[in-house]
């Protein structure tokens, strides 16, 4: 018996699911001390954030991906402007989400190994057009961030220059609440 497309999208979704705490960790060993170079965005906030986008990601991949796609970007332009909070460069930014597309092949690789030619492509050639999507995403975030501090501060970033924790992790609520939403929408 053929497995249907549907079939396979959600066990690559349930390997990025079950697989999300490990890829959480390898990725912020693979960060090292970027993870903590700046003191305005907390580890706890930047792992949340991880997480958020994985989540994302494992819906992307199945049945909800239309109508997560919005949270998509909307995490990813998010995720570029919390990069430039944390003082990175634009290419660490891809950088970065290059890790997330590395770790997603390396722990789905035995669940798209099990499929066709066919359909392991296919889910391939989605999670990658997801991944290089986020990626722009994420620097036209990272970029507009930039951007509207040094026009804020007429080219000059301030002295304080402190995020407030407190409202990242509102954005980070809504986000995640929006998420919820419709994958509960979805079940009923």
């Amino acid at each position: 018996m053929r497995a249907s497309q549907p079939t396979i999208l959600l066990a690559a979704g349930r390997v990025i699911t079950e697989s999300r705490d490990i890829m959480v960790s390898q990725w912020i060993n693979w960060l090292g001390d970027r993870i903590t170079s700046a003191p305005t965005i907390s580890r706890r906030i930047v792992e949340r954030e991880f997480r958020l986008l994985l989540e994302v990601v494992s819906e992307m991949v199945g049945p909800l991906r239309r109508e997560v796609h919005g949270i998509w970007l909307d995490t990813c332009e998010h995720y570029g402007r919390m990069a430039s909070t944390r003082g990175l460069a634009a290419g660490e930014v891809v950088e970065e989400l290059q890790f997330l597309r590395e770790l997603l092949i390396r722990h789905l690789a035995p669940v798209i190994t099990a499929m066709r030619a066919r359909q392991s492509m296919a889910v391939m050639l989605r999670l990658n057009r997801v991944i290089d999507k986020g990626v722009a995403v994420a620097v036209v975030g990272y970029t507009d961030a930039l951007v509207a501090t040094l026009f804020a501060q007429n080219g000059v970033p301030p002295a304080d220059s402190e995020y407030e924790a407190g409202d990242v992790d509102r954005q980070l609520d809504t986000l995640e609440h929006k998420l919820d939403t419709i994958i509960k929408r979805r079940q009923r």
